[in-house]
């Protein structure tokens, strides 16, 4: 043990820094492995390219506000426990459709629910037939036009 100790004495804080290097390394790796991976949903051959809502504040925000949305975009909400999530249309400005998701069921969707009109108060809450665990938002028409329906599986890449 002593002769051990002559070697890494001397050497203590070279051995520290490389040890430092080698962790930021795996960091940086990690982070730019995840940045080259977008979060899919695919459902009824049709794959959409999410942004998900993950935190409180993501969530209370979601897609107000927001001009527009991509035909094949859509935002995901993720909840850690199953519930009776409810969504509105407070400060939308384009129509969507709501679609609720059981683990890789779909419950419930709501199809083209439009912005109500510029200082009108939202009061219509959306809810589920049951509890669920995500919710994704697409295009007004997108559940039609894939005819995307309740009972159909959905298949979550990258989440």
């Amino acid at each position: 043990m002593d002769k051990f100790l002559e070697i890494i004495r001397p050497n203590l804080k070279l051995i520290l820094g490389a040890l430092v290097v080698i962790f930021v390394i795996a960091v940086i790796i990690t982070i730019f492995a995840r940045l080259g991976k977008s979060t899919t949903v695919s459902m009824n051959n049709k794959t959409f390219k999410v942004t998900v809502a993950k935190t409180i504040e993501e969530k209370q925000k979601g897609l107000s506000g927001q001009k527009s949305l991509g035909q094949d975009k859509g935002m995901l909400f993720v909840f850690n426990e199953k519930g009776y999530y409810s969504f509105w249309m407070k400060d939308m400005k384009f129509p969507i459709d709501i679609i609720f998701i059981d683990g890789e069921t779909i419950v419930t969707i709501y199809k083209n629910i439009s912005n109500p009109p510029s200082g009108k108060n939202p009061s219509t809450v959306y809810q589920p037939k049951q509890a669920v665990d995500k919710v994704l938002e697409v295009n007004s028409g997108i559940s039609a036009k894939y005819n995307i329906k309740e009972g159909n599986k959905v298949e979550f890449k990258n989440l």
